[in-house]
């Protein structure tokens, strides 16, 4: 499952969806606590869920037991066709009894207007973690244009705007199964197109060991694509690129592009990746499969470059591989600078989460939101960012947060692992919460344990080692976390955290948006897997061509005014923390 970053536009269809919703709308719902508490289902619209379905497993248990509700997801990435769903639902006036969602372009605004969401300020006695983060609720209805509690942002926190917080590594950087580069002999990586140099090394090396031909150094997915390639968008990111619709800006402010820039960071990457290809190195499923496949081709071992975090690493670095000195680890690539985002207080307001109009049993809907921005359902919920539930996960010992047993096996590559009956059975993996919604920022501090719920920052973790971090640490000047080797080589690139939404787009230039995106991602994708230069070439043009006739320059203008506007309100902040 994936921390997802890029906020999708509402288009045409949407703007539409949503008025017609609005029709009907009341300005004042009727305001009803009481709750029988009898077992019901809880439909969640989740436009960052990659699963679709009633909730499994552990979770499922402990969202029954301490609520009495199953989760039912409905995930737009899942059902594929854009924001059909989205679209479809907020025409039919009801989204779900629980919406996480986008606020950019927009949407936030549309939806309190169309009175798809409610004000969650009637149900608030004694909701004590909502009030606690009372700077995001207020920030949404800023967004909203009007006052109310309509929602929490995510990765809500406490701590410094300044400061990097992702924990132990940027969530953007090249990890590559360091086992492999071992056997190729640690060789030097300068640029990137050395990079190809030494994966195509590794990809030989890891065919003959497994007795496959289908392992394959870079195998990427669509179904996260929105203002272009997404697997291209992060790696920009390795550069310190932060990207915001058609735009990118570098993270100190010195530089902006589009993806039409020529030679600029995502066509850059897009030839890179067409230069993999006709080097070998590319799954040629890449263009039609999506997360969950490419995630089981990497726990399996056939993929030998991760471009984020939270793939490689969580996947496929078990105890029992480490242990023998195999995993993925970060590359030492002498180009990159990782953007990392620093803490926002207000959470990131890109995406958030509040009640549905038509939901009933609101009162029980606040309590699970209360719930989740307390420390008990961060660690529930977050899926793979925390330490997991206390009690199955981790304990206290010494009055320090410690793995148990069970949480060092689940730490990494929680296939396959058994969960004990008392938390509901089944595979631990198969139970991890479906949200993928951080509530807060897992390297914010837990006041309960004085420590991170990021269990990788823990005292008793750090001081932990095995045969392939021994070996990294070896061969990365002595570090033992990533940031440790970036920071001592001046490479990571941070922007101060502040909450940010794009403004609202009308509906003309929203409609041009669409066929913009539409068309870079085609062409994108068709440059990237394209077996000669010629045919890059072509496609680039193509995608330039169409891009502009659609009215480009339009969205250009909108997206560097938000980077700008996004950018001047970090400085802002940087310069008060100081």
């Amino acid at each position: 499952m994936k921390f997802k970053k890029f906020s999708g536009v509402v288009g045409l269809m949407t703007v539409v969806s949503l008025a017609l919703a609005g029709c009907g709308a009341s300005s004042s719902e009727a305001v009803n606590t009481k709750d029988d508490g009898k077992l019901i289902t809880v439909d969640v619209f989740d436009s960052r869920a990659n699963y679709q379905g009633i909730q499994k497993g552990w979770a499922a248990k402990i969202f029954k037991d301490k609520f009495n509700v199953k989760l039912n997801i409905i995930a737009p990435n899942v059902a594929g066709g854009g924001e059909t769903l989205f679209d479809t639902r907020s025409a039919a006036g009801n989204l779900g009894d629980i919406v996480i969602t986008t606020t950019g372009g927009g949407r936030m605004k549309k939806l309190v207007k169309a009175g798809l969401i409610s004000d969650m300020t009637p149900y608030l006695k004694g909701m004590d973690n909502i009030k606690k983060f009372k700077k995001s609720s207020d920030a949404l209805a800023k967004i909203a244009g009007k006052n109310g509690v309509w929602g929490l942002g995510m990765g809500v926190s406490t701590s410094s705007p300044t400061k990097p917080s992702e924990g132990v590594e940027p969530q953007d950087e090249p990890y590559i199964r360091w086992d492999y580069y071992r056997e190729a002999g640690y060789p030097e990586i300068k640029d990137m197109d050395q990079f190809l140099d030494v994966l195509k090394q590794m990809q030989d090396i890891a065919r003959k060991d497994q007795k496959d031909d289908k392992v394959y150094a870079i195998s990427m997915f669509k179904d996260w694509d929105g203002s272009g390639m997404a697997f291209v968008q992060h790696m920009a990111a390795w550069f310190g690129y932060a990207n915001q619709g058609s735009a990118f800006l570098k993270a100190d402010g010195t530089d902006e592009q589009t993806v039409l820039t020529k030679d600029g960071i995502y066509q850059k990457i897009l030839a890179w990746l067409h230069k993999a290809q006709t080097m070998g190195l590319v799954d040629p499923d890449s263009s039609s499969q999506n997360w969950d496949k490419l995630h089981d081709k990497v726990t399996n071992g056939k993929v030998l470059l991760s471009p984020f975090s939270f793939l490689g690493k969580p996947s496929f670095n078990s105890g029992e591989r480490k242990a023998k000195g195999v995993g993925f680890a970060l590359a030492p690539l002498q180009t990159m600078r990782p953007y990392s985002q620093g803490f926002i207080n207000e959470g990131d307001l890109s995406y958030f989460i509040g009640i549905g109009s038509k939901a009933k049993n609101k009162q029980r809907l606040v309590k699970i939101i209360n719930w989740l921005y307390s420390p008990e359902g961060v660690y529930a919920s977050s899926n793979g960012t925390t330490a997991g539930p206390k009690g199955l996960t981790w304990e206290m010992k010494d009055g320090q947060p410690v793995l148990s047993e069970f949480g060092e096996k689940v730490q990494f590559a929680s296939e396959g692992v058994e969960v004990p009956a008392q938390w509901g059975g089944g595979i631990y993996a198969d139970g991890i919460c479906a949200l993928n919604f951080p509530t807060i920022a897992p390297n914010d501090i837990d006041p309960e344990t004085k420590q991170t719920y990021n269990s990788f920052l823990w005292p008793s973790e750090l001081k932990k080692t095995n045969p392939l971090l021994s070996d990294w640490s070896k061969h990365m000047d002595g570090a033992k976390t990533e940031f440790e080797y970036l920071n001592k080589h001046k490479m990571v690139m941070v922007q101060a955290g502040v909450p940010y939404s794009a403004p609202e787009e009308n509906s003309a230039q929203s409609a041009r948006r669409t066929q913009i995106n539409s068309a870079v991602i085609a062409a994108s994708w068709k440059a990237a897997l394209a077996n000669s230069q010629s045919e890059f070439d072509k496609e680039i043009k193509e995608m330039t061509t169409k891009a502009d006739g659609f009215g480009f320059k339009d969205i250009q203008k909108f997206d560097y005014a938000a980077i700008n506007e996004h950018m001047a309100m970090s400085k802002k902040v940087a310069e008060a923390a100081k």
